[in-house]
């Protein structure tokens, strides 16, 4: 496994940012629909999230008073384009129930809250686990927590930075050990890793036309299944289909 410096990931940063430039991440007007966007994008597209909202906008409920008064049929109604309404449904109404109890229903209160004190009272929230946790610490208040999704993932692993077994944990440590802690840079870092999944580091990957395929990585060596890179030779078994990591030469 590749050890992760801050040199490797300013070098990731760097060539992204050339690629992609600024992403101006999160899409919202308010932190409070930070929030809900970050909740109603668990297990769906950004699309299916705006759909949503332009829902929510309509109806006049975006706002946590609004939310508070909302029956629960009739926001599950207002989401349905988000997909799994019903429960995320209740997932808002628990968020708000928080926001309530804790801070006052004031989101001022809310982001005063120390960091790592207040991103143990969201995990706390049924429903809001440590992806949706950090994307509501760090794009509705700047707080300098790293989000790992599964595009983030996929690059780490395909690159060799990363065992496929990792957990959330290990792979925001990554990050945090090795980059100064700094919301705006954590902001447009993920931003970049986003837009690299959704070009090029996608399930079935354009490797070819990746802005990362030099780096870390070689477009031959490279597992035929999960395209992980096999720069060792101890790390490749070759098959008829071409090189296979040992895991997938397992399967």
């Amino acid at each position: 496994m590749a050890q992760v410096t801050q040199a490797i990931l300013t070098a990731i940063y760097t060539r992204l940012f050339q690629a992609f430039g600024p992403q101006q991440w999160w899409p919202a007007q308010t932190r409070f629909e930070v929030i809900i966007g970050a909740i109603l994008t668990q297990n769906t597209n950004w699309g299916n999230v705006e759909k949503a909202l332009r829902n929510l906008k309509r109806a006049g409920c975006l706002s946590a008073q609004q939310f508070r008064k909302i029956s629960l049929p009739n926001l599950s109604f207002l989401i349905r384009p988000a997909g799994y309404f019903n429960v995320k449904a209740k997932r808002l109404k628990n968020f708000i129930s928080f926001l309530f109890a804790e801070y006052d229903g004031r989101l001022e209160n809310m982001r005063r809250e120390d960091g790592r004190l207040l991103r143990e009272k969201l995990l706390g929230v049924n429903g809001i686990g440590p992806e949706t946790a950090d994307s509501i610490l760090l794009y509705a208040f700047e707080k300098p927590f790293f989000v790992i999704d599964v595009y983030t993932k996929r690059m780490l692993y395909r690159h060799g930075f990363a065992d496929a077994r990792a957990d959330y944990p290990a792979l925001q440590d990554l990050f945090m050990d090795a980059l100064p802690h700094d919301a705006a840079m954590f902001n447009e870092f993920h931003a970049l890793i986003v837009q690299l999944g959704k070009n090029h580091c996608k399930p079935k990957p354009l490797c070819g036309a990746c802005i990362l395929k030099d780096f870390h990585y070689s477009l031959v060596q490279k597992c035929s299944c999960c395209h992980k890179a096999l720069l060792k030779k101890g790390d490749r078994v070759k098959t008829p289909e071409g090189y296979h990591c040992r895991l997938c030469a397992l399967k």
